[in-house]
């Protein structure tokens, strides 16, 4: 047998340079690239090999470990998990850096590639820098911390065991049932170490992926469970976009007339205009899915996990008779609900239940019932779209106050005090009205703002080109994102909620352009989100792969907060305030210029706190041929509500406060309408 004498590293990089996937439309290349913030773990291992013979893998510089690995993340899964990124850091510090986005990359099914730098093998020198000891284990590393959020982890300690340990990543990475983080953990001394590698380890190898063809009597089992069924009712989750599955849902639904809420994860696999596209379902969902999902008597998931998200924490399906069947490509994520599960593709699995309807001559039986629905949302999309705060226009440079607090609602306006309509309401929790009103006048004079979140979404929507591609994580913007967005071309939504991670927003921006170039890419974040984690905005620039970031200031943790108050609690520690008086983050909202901090990079910024500012901002952001931020000032508790759907979190069951009482009282009720397995 012909070998070769490599280092770890360099056969590591020799290898990833071999591996690609046929999806059934011929081999291409499946590592695209490596990430890396270089340290002592791993630039003279991994490092050098990068260095001599990188071979097709572009090597991008991160600034933050967890960033890169957003990045990474965000490449592939707008690749529909067909291209992957590596990412590699140092060890100890650097390492660790990595598990938030490890844990985000597992949570969402999303294949990376992590070759995080560790201690010696030989354990000489012990302790090396950034060593993490344990004075009962001493096999431990930072590294074993990723064992929780992998879906495979290896550590080598000798050069020969890459073989087996890169050919099971291999399989893991392309895996559509259960990918994610694969974690190999390279100790610094091996990865400079050398083997005579056999050459046929470097051969190229062509991972086909076929899709999981549904079986007959699964398929039938299923066909004769929809036809007894009057109002079935399908969920879109992102296994639709994976599998390319998007046409395939659209045929199904208009040939039997049955509708489809998305998950944030399916949303934009059919353009939203579609008849039976009902858009956002769940606790982040509007309310024209959430209230056909509460009379349907079958739930069909294609593609989706079934998070308390997606199921109201499992509430929101109130028909008494109500069954689950669910075409799922993993086993473990079909039998969710107790369904009756079609371990399969999406495409495979709605074209074969199609064919087996068809024979049976099936229809729903709704009339009206849908366009009405979209109908009434579409109407209370645009009262969303239209809400302002009359009084101070929000002119830039200047402190006024705003004078009066009554909401304006097209040519409605409202008293300061009326309380808003629950149903419709202008804040994300009517519960929490009151202390708008109160506070409004502080809030508009520290942002010298009047524009409202939900009126901002809308401008954005209408302004940025129909195939550019949105971005989103965490924070109120994914609610209000997955209800009001009007997703006119097929995979131009792209959010992150699997994890719900703050700081992936900017990152997953860079991801996405590095995966479509040639298209514009806005990431929307939260002034929270922004704080937390932005500096790979630097790699943007460096890279020339412009991205615009459009930053909602609402001068704190705003759905947090929205969610203390709800509760019964105070707000504490949620807002951007200083220490006040009374020892409590109580103090004055603090003026924070977010713009300025981007500008600084050389990033192209603008400042919006007017209407006919966001449109110029806009417009100038869309001609820029670099990375560009908008810092747009909006007012607090201008978010969008429920609309219908319960969420079951942590609430104390015993407190001095009645407010925290009614809180745990109401939760306890909705408990006893949600099923429990």
């Amino acid at each position: 047998m012909e070998r070769i004498r490599l280092t770890t590293a360099q056969a590591l990089v020799k290898f990833l340079n071999q591996q690609y996937v046929d999806f059934g439309g011929g081999p291409e290349r499946f590592v695209h690239g490596v990430f890396t913030v270089f340290g002592h773990g791993n630039v003279l291992g991994l490092g050098q090999a990068l260095q001599e013979a990188p071979g097709e893998l572009t090597v991008y510089q991160g600034r933050n470990e967890q960033g890169m690995v957003h990045a990474a993340a965000a490449f592939a899964k707008q690749s529909r998990r067909r291209r992957i990124m590596a990412c590699t850091a140092s060890v100890g510090p650097g390492a660790a850096n990595m598990l938030t986005a490890a844990a985000t990359a597992t949570a969402n099914q999303i294949p990376v590639l992590l070759l995080p730098g560790d201690t010696f093998a030989t354990r000489q020198p012990d302790p090396v820098l950034q060593q993490m000891e344990h004075t009962y284990n001493l096999s431990i590393t930072v590294n074993d911390a990723f064992k929780a959020v992998s879906k495979y982890w290896d550590r080598i300690y000798r050069p020969e065991q890459l073989m087996s340990a890169m050919l099971s990543a291999m399989r893991v990475l392309t895996d559509q049932a259960d990918t994610g983080a694969v974690t190999i953990a390279l100790p610094q001394d091996v990865q400079g170490e050398a083997w005579e590698y056999p050459l046929d380890f470097f051969r190229k190898r062509v991972h086909r992926v076929t899709p999981r063809i549904p079986h007959p009597d699964e398929i039938a089992a299923a066909a004769e469970l929809i036809a007894g069924k009057q109002r079935p009712l399908l969920i879109c989750g992102g296994g639709v976009r994976y599998s390319d599955a998007g046409v395939a849902l659209r045929a199904f639904a208009e040939k039997f007339a049955i509708p489809f809420g998305e998950t944030q994860a399916g949303k934009s696999a059919v353009a939203g205009s579609f008849e039976y596209n009902l858009g956002g379902i769940g606790v982040t969902g509007n309310g024209c899915a959430n209230s056909l999902a509460q009379a349907a008597d079958l739930v069909i998931g294609v593609g989706t996990r079934f998070t308390d998200f997606t199921t109201g924490s499992k509430s929101l399906f109130g028909h008494p008779e109500v069954e689950y069947l669910t075409l799922n490509a993993s086993p473990y994520h079909a039998a969710k609900l107790d369904a009756l599960a079609v371990v399969c593709d999406a495409a495979d699995g709605l074209r074969a239940l199609s064919a087996a309807l068809e024979e049976r001559g099936y229809r729903s039986a709704y009339t009206d019932e849908i366009a009405e629905a979209k109908k009434a949302w579409a109407a209370e999309r645009s009262r969303l779209a239209n809400v302002e705060y009359p009084g101070n226009t929000g002119k830039s440079g200047n402190g006024d106050s705003m004078q009066g607090s009554g909401v304006k609602e097209g040519s409605v306006e409202t008293e300061p005090n009326s309380p808003p309509d629950p149903l419709v309401p202008v804040v994300f929790v009517p519960e929490v009205a009151g202390h708008l009103d109160e506070k409004l006048p502080e809030y508009a004079e520290v942002l010298n703002t009047s524009l409202t979140q939900t009126q901002v979404l809308g401008i954005i929507n209408d302004m940025i080109p129909e195939d550019a591609i949105v971005i989103g994580a965490a924070g109120s913007l994914p609610g209000d994102m997955q209800r009001m967005w009007n997703s006119a071309v097929p995979d131009t939504y792209h959010m992150e909620y699997g994890f719900s991670c703050m700081g992936y927003e900017i990152s997953g921006a860079l991801g996405v352009k590095l995966a479509e170039p040639e298209r514009e890419v806005y990431a929307l974040v939260g002034d929270g989100s922004y704080q937390m984690l932005h500096s790979e905005l630097v790699t943007s620039l460096q890279e020339n792969k412009k991205i615009n970031v459009l930053l909602l200031d609402n001068a704190g943790f705003g759905c947090i907060n929205n969610l203390q108050m709800e509760q019964g609690l105070d707000s504490m520690a949620t807002e951007f305030r200083r220490r006040g008086t009374d020892g409590m983050l109580s103090g004055e909202l603090m003026r924070i210029d977010y713009a300025a901090s981007a500008a600084g990079y050389g990033v192209q910024t603008f400042r919006a706190a007017t209407v006919e500012e966001l449109h110029r901002a806009l417009a100038a952001a869309r001609r820029s041929e670099r990375s560009t931020l908008i810092d747009i000032k909006v007012l607090p508790k201008t978010m969008t509500h429920g609309y219908g759907a319960w969420w079951n979190v942590g609430v104390a069951e015993v407190s001095g406060s009645e407010a925290v009482q009614a809180a745990y009282g109401q939760k306890t009720s909705q408990l006893e309408k949600a099923r429990s397995y």
